[in-house]
This record gives C-alpha cells, sequence and structure tokens, in this order.
C-alpha cells in the first residue's frame, strides 16, 4: 500500500527572536524511514542562539528545525522497516521537531513502553542526561556538586544521588535550589556571589575539594566555579553548552590538582539512543521522574513565548515543551 505525503504545522526560525507558522508538507518516509505523528517537543537551551538570531546561522531555517526533542506515534513506516509499526509510541532524534509530524532513520527512534502510554517524554534530553551521568563516573558515597540547575543540572541531581552520592547544587535561582532539594540533593548554595558560593561548599565538605564537579550552565562564570570545586585526581565534567565565545581555562590549577577533565557532549547516534533507552528503561520502571521538571507548556504556534521563557527563566521555571498536535 503506498502511503501520501500528509500536511500539517510548523514553525520557521526566521532569526531577531521571529518565528512564524507556516504549512509544510512531509514526505512519506522512505524504505527505511518511519514518520512521526508528533504529540510533542523539548524547547533546547541549544536552540536559544537561532532564535535569537545569531549572525552564524542562515535564515529562514527549514520547518520544523531545528526541534530535536520529539515524541509522538508512528504514522507510517518504510518498505524495509521491521522493528516499528504504525500505532507504535516513540520518541526520536531527528532535526524538523518544532512541526505536526516529522521523519527519521528507524534506527534513530526508540520505542516508548505501553505503561508511558501518556504524559510528556522529550527522551532526547533525557537520554543526554544519562550520558553525562555515565561518563562523569558517580560512585557511591562521593561528593558531587552539581553547578547551575535546570532541567539537565536538575535531572544528573536525581541520578547521582539515585547512585548513592552526595550533592551539592549551586545555581543562581531560588527555585532551581528548591527543585535540587526535590531531586535529592544534600544542600544547595545560591551563586551570586562565586567566591562566597565556592567557600561555602567547601565548608560543606569534609574533603579537600568534590570527588566530582559537573558544570552545566554554558559560560565562563560557571567554568570558573566549577575549577574552584574540584578536588586533586578528581573529575570535572563539562555538561553545559558552551557556544557563544572561547574560555579561559586556570591551567596552572587544572595541572596542580592533576584532575580528568570530561567533555560530556556526545555525538556518536548509538550512544544518543542507548542513553534516551535507559532514561525510558528508568522511568517506566518508576526509578526515575522527571515529570516535576516540565514546567511550562505552550501551543506550537505560541513557541516565541516558550523561548522567551527559557530565556528570561522566570521563577518557577525549568523546562517548556510544546504540543505539537
Amino acid at each position: 500500500m503506498s502511503v501520501a505525503a500528509v500536511d500539517c504545522r510548523a514553525i520557521e526560525f526566521l532569526g531577531d527572536r521571529r518565528v512564524r507558522t507556516v504549512e509544510t508538507r512531509v514526505p512519506a518516509p522512505e524504505a527505511t524511514e518511519i514518520r512521526v505523528r508528533l504529540e510533542g517537543c523539548g524547547v533546547c537551551a541549544s536552540n536559544l542562539p537561532v532564535w535569537d538570531g545569531r549572525p552564524w546561522f542562515r535564515y529562514p531555517f527549514a520547518p520544523g528545525a531545528p526541534g530535536h526533542e520529539g515524541w509522538g506515534v508512528v504514522d507510517a513506516i518504510g518498505e524495509s522497516v521491521t522493528d516499528f509499526r504504525a500505532g507504535d509510541r516513540v520518541a526520536l532524534v531527528s532535526g524538523r521537531a518544532y512541526s505536526g509530524y516529522d521523519i527519521a532513520p528507524a534506527s534513530q527512534a526508540v520505542r516508548i513502553p505501553e505503561q508511558l502510554s501518556d504524559g510528556p517524554l522529550p527522551a532526547e534530553p533525557l537520554g543526554c542526561a544519562m550520558n553525562i551521568f555515565r561518563r562523569s563516573d558517580i560512585q557511591p558515597g562521593q561528593t558531587v556538586a552539581i553547578v547551575g540547575i535546570g532541567f539537565l543540572g536538575a535531572m544528573l541531581t536525581a541520578l547521582c544521588v539515585r547512585a548513592g552520592a552526595r550533592v551539592i547544587a549551586l545555581s543562581r535561582r531560588p527555585f532551581a535550589r528548591e527543585m535540587a532539594e526535590r531531586m535529592g540533593a544534600s544542600a544547595t548554595i545560591g551563586t551570586d556571589d562565586p567566591q562566597t558560593a565556592a567557600k561555602t561548599a567547601h565548608s560543606l565538605n569534609d574533603k579537600d575539594g568534590f570527588d566530582r564537579v559537573i558544570e552545566a550552565v554554558g559560560d565562563q562564570a560557571a567554568l570558573d566555579l566549577a575549577s574552584e570545586l574540584v578536588g586533586v585526581r578528581a573529575r570535572l565534567v563539562i555538561a553545559g553548552y558552551h557556544q557563544d565565545a572561547q574560555r579561559s581555562i586556570d591551567m596552572q590549577r587544572w595541572n596542580w590538582l592533576g584532575i580528568d577533565v570530561v567533555n560530556a557532549h556526545e555525538r556518536d547516534p548509538a550512544e544518543y539512543l542507548r542513553g534516551m533507552r535507559e532514561a525510558i528503561e528508568l522511568i517506566a520502571a518508576g526509578q526515575l521522574d522527571p515529570t516535576p521538571l516540565y514546567t511550562h507548556r505552550f501551543p506550537l504556534a505560541d513557541i516565541g513565548e516558550g523561548f522567551e521563557a527559557l530565556a528570561a527563566r522566570p521563577a518557577g521555571f525549568l523546562k517548556a515543551i510544546v504540543d505539537c498536535r
């Protein structure tokens, strides 16, 4: 049976914080692809420069791009696809998920089990958290400082606590610190004054520096603070997305401490999928609950408001998702 193309609404990024809703046609999937009727998509902080209109991008973006945190129901499959069928609920690694439909290779999708048949499930950022956690090598009894509590920092707090580590969470926002406590942090510290924050963190740690420090902000100040917290022969994990400028580091300090530095950003598609599957398994088993972290929801047509909230991060904000239906 032949599969027809479908028409849907999608978001087109124009730069300078301007977006518009357009009508687009999504083709039938190729032999190894699946087409997904999207339920929702997470609004990712890595897309802020696209929305902001940074000059290194070319506008307008393709309809739906750069949405990559989508989930929904398989609408059609290519003739060579055997792992999925129409009606399966899936999360996918794609690039045009600010839309009603998206297409991806079947190899870039993971099935969502029946016990998770409703509710938001932006598995791509959940998978990122799992992959960063794995590369952080968290062990029971370790002390962990997490610098920056957004969605990613909150997820990592929960994962580190679950692994038996003691977590100190550092964030400038009171709501984010409250969420870190909810995720199991032993203590939280404000970062308006980085020197005071570092001193306070060290006073709460009975070791000479932290065993693991995870930087989850993506700016120079957070990197500097993380460097002040890491202990001798410890591990500094860079989870923040640094994309606006070059960074400077205190290499003398890093050398003296003999630390391991891990850039935890993943580029292997297989590892992306591994993290997504692991996150879904934990959620399905009731061992991880990210639901409280989805604090803001918007219709697809109002995605601009989602980015405004992401940029301003008002009280009560942690993660925005858009409804693509």
